[in-house]
Formats: C-alpha cells, structure tokens, sequence
C-alpha cells in the first residue's frame, strides 16, 4: 500500500510546568505499516499515543495525523478515522451497556447508545467484528460482566467499528493470561493480513507481545527516541539492554520475539 503519510511528529515537546516528559520526538508512519512502541514505565508511551490520538497536544512541535496538523482541525471529524483502543477508552465505557451497542456505537463516534439510528450494516458489521476476535456469544450480554481478556476483545472490535485509516492498542494484551494473549495475537495477526487493514501503532512493556506481521519499533527512553526503524533492526538484544537497563537477549523465531536476561 502507497499513499501519503498516516502521521508525522516533526520536533514535538511535551511539558508539565517546567518538566519535559516527552521530546523533542520526530518520526513519520506511511500507509501498511504495523508500529509497535516499546519502553520502560514513565519512558513517555502513554503521551506518545494520547498525541497520535488527538487527546493531547504537544507543547511545541507539529502533529499530523491523516494529512491533518492538529490545532488546525476539526478533531470530531478526525477522530472517526482513527480507531484507538485502551484502558482510558475502557473506563469511558458504561458498564451496563450491550457488547454490541458498544460496538456499534463507535460508527458514530460515542461512548453509550441513546438516540442515534443505526441500519443493519452497522449492526452486521458490529456482528462480523465482535466474531474476528471470538466474542460473537457475548453481543447481548453486559459490557460490565465481561472478563478483563473478553473486555480487550470487545475495545478492538470498537477500534475498528468505523473502518479506521489508523488504529491505536494501547497495551492490548495487558492483564491476560498466556491462552488468551497467544489467542488475541493470532486473531489481531490474521486481520492485519487483510490489504484494506488500518496502519497500526501498538504500545506495549513486552517483546512477547509484539505481533507477527509488525513491520517497525520505536524505543522510547526518558521520552525520547532512542532508536527506531525496521522491528528487526531495533529490537535487539543491544537496543533493549540499553533502553531498559538490565541486560537482557533477544530471540527472533523468524515471526515472534522472545526475551530473557543475561545470566
């Protein structure tokens, strides 16, 4: 896939009072590509993506997110291409809501169903997403009933509700067990085959979490870019040893990524 860039942070700041907790950061994210950004707590992950997002600004900087330069944009229109999934999305979500209105009423762009008048190609697509990643059972029951693993499940389907052009995971196999990540992985892995798939920027702590089919890394480290390019160039065993402080060896099995530490 070609095409004009998915996004571009050129010189970005981002500062609480006097205390810099993010840059200056610049790096560009072209159509097709599968991004995942790796770094310690506190290493800046969470600002990194709440900017990508549009829920955040920078201090100084530029920020374009699909050609457009944030602060210069209508974000509701923005947002609706764009597909982001994560523990703040999570809590916005009414626990007594229906999986699939959940779901659904990301067509829209809302958190919670009230007024708004869906056609049965919202409510099939809903249906087709809630069963790529195995939750079609769970359509009619409460969003708050759900298991932490089926609750991810159900944020991705959401994500993707609307056909993004870009999709945000802000550590989405956080708080699994190993059947239920290894499981999430595979069915995030097989829809990112699809050519029509979204660009993708995954935040996560764990080289084990990252998918098959990633094409780049980021190491972020005191909010800073300490290396970023082709996954298999950054995430080496020299490049998370540094970024991370402990040394640590790094395995490729020709699609996933494995870490332990040096004894």
């Amino acid at each position: 896939m070609s095409g004009p860039e998915v996004l571009r942070v050129t010189d970005v700041c981002v500062r609480r009072g006097t205390r810099m907790i993010l840059g200056p950061i610049t790096f560009a994210i072209s159509p097709g590509e599968r991004w995942v950004i790796l770094g310690p707590n506190g290493a800046g992950k969470s600002t990194l993506l709440n900017l990508l997002a549009t829920r955040a600004f920078p201090t100084t900087g530029k920020v374009h997110v699909l050609e457009k330069e944030l602060g210069k944009v209508d974000l509701f229109e923005l947002r609706t291409r764009i597909g982001l999934a994560g523990v703040g999305i999570s809590e916005d979500i009414p626990y007594e809501e229906k999986v699939r209105d959940v779901v659904v009423t990301a067509a829209y762009a809302v958190l919670g169903r009230w007024n708004e008048d869906y056609d049965l190609w919202d409510e099939s697509r809903a249906v087709a997403l809630l069963t790529t990643f195995g939750v079609r059972e769970l359509a009619d029951r409460d969003y708050g009933t759900l298991s932490e693993g089926e609750k991810k499940r159900v944020q991705i389907s959401r994500a993707l509700m609307a056909d993004p052009e870009l999709l945000l995971l802000d550590e989405p196999t956080a708080g699994l067990d190993v059947g239920g990540r290894e499981d999430l992985l595979r069915r995030f892995s097989e829809f990112s085959k699809d050519p029509g798939a979204p660009a993708t920027v995954i935040v996560t702590h764990h080289i084990e979490e990252i998918p098959v089919g990633t094409t780049h890394a980021l190491l972020l480290k005191d909010g800073t870019v300490a290396v970023s390019g082709p996954v298999q160039q950054v995430v080496t065993s020299e490049h998370i040893t540094a970024v991370f402080g402990v040394e640590v060896n790094v395995a490729f099995d020709g699609s996933r990524f494995y870490a332990r530490a040096s004894s």
